[in-house]
């Protein structure tokens, strides 16, 4: 089978990182044309837009203000003239002991909740409205195994901004079917990325490898190639599933 997105314009948040990029060259290697989504590593998302070609641009958004989702979108619109995909991938992963101070506590809460949660919903939103104009189109939202399984006791806000994604997801898929747009979650486990290694420095990687119940970590080619498919357009009516990729670390 060969999946061919060319004349559909992707736009995928947090594109330059660890799932993202390797998310944007493979949907760029199908033929998409890709907004790569970034907040502070411009040169990054310059060189991957260079790199994967086909037209793909960079757009800077500091999603921890979620208003600036409204702006973002409407450049990749005014950039390309359309949209048929969009992929909420961005997210922070911020540690938060219950001992903290609650000011510490609270920041990192709420900047969890608006870069995880309250951005995708903005973006879902001027997706939705222009999707509903221009006949339909496809939101996928890179969630994680803790919006079910829970996570690790430092980071409440990281599960609940998860948990909202999928509820976000399944509410679209619910609503917006009829008019022909379709929402999908994917959600990982542990995946080797930056992130991921900052926690394996602290922590050491035994704790994740018990978990699992193959022998290596899950990288981010593992992931991409799930978002290929639901952005073809293939896997339509699966709209409101959530597709776990997490070695078998957590099974619904």
């Amino acid at each position: 089978m060969k999946i061919d997105l060319s004349g559909k314009v992707i736009l995928v948040t947090g594109g330059p990182g660890g799932i993202g990029n390797v998310i944007v060259r493979q949907l760029a290697a199908a033929g998409a044309k890709v907004a790569i989504h970034y907040s502070k590593s411009a040169a990054k998302a310059e060189k991957l837009a260079h790199g994967v070609g086909n037209g793909a641009k960079s757009f800077c958004a500091d999603l921890s203000e979620p208003k600036n989702g409204v702006r973002l979108f409407g450049e990749v619109l005014e950039a390309f003239g359309r949209m048929d995909v969009l992929v909420n991938n961005a997210g922070v992963y911020l540690k938060s002991p219950n001992d903290e101070n609650i000011d510490r506590w609270l920041a990192s809460w709420n900047t969890t909740i608006a870069v995880n949660l309250t951005s995708a919903g903005v973006l879902c939103r001027e997706a939705v409205n222009y999707f509903r104009k221009a006949g339909g189109g496809r939101i996928i939202h890179i969630a994680s195994r803790a919006a079910f399984r829970g996570d690790y006791e430092d980071y409440f806000a990281y599960a609940a901004s998860k948990g909202g994604m999928v509820a976000l997801s399944r509410t679209i898929a619910r609503a917006y079917g009829k008019d022909n747009i379709k929402s999908f979650v994917v959600a990982p486990g542990f995946v080797r990325t930056p992130i991921i290694d900052e926690y394996i420095a602290e922590h050491g990687d035994e704790k994740i490898m018990k978990e699992l119940s193959l022998k290596e970590l899950t990288r981010p080619e593992d992931v991409a190639p799930t978002v290929v498919f639901l952005a073809s357009g293939l896997m339509d009516h699966a709209t409101g599933c959530s597709i776990d990729i997490n070695a078998a670390s957590y099974m619904r």
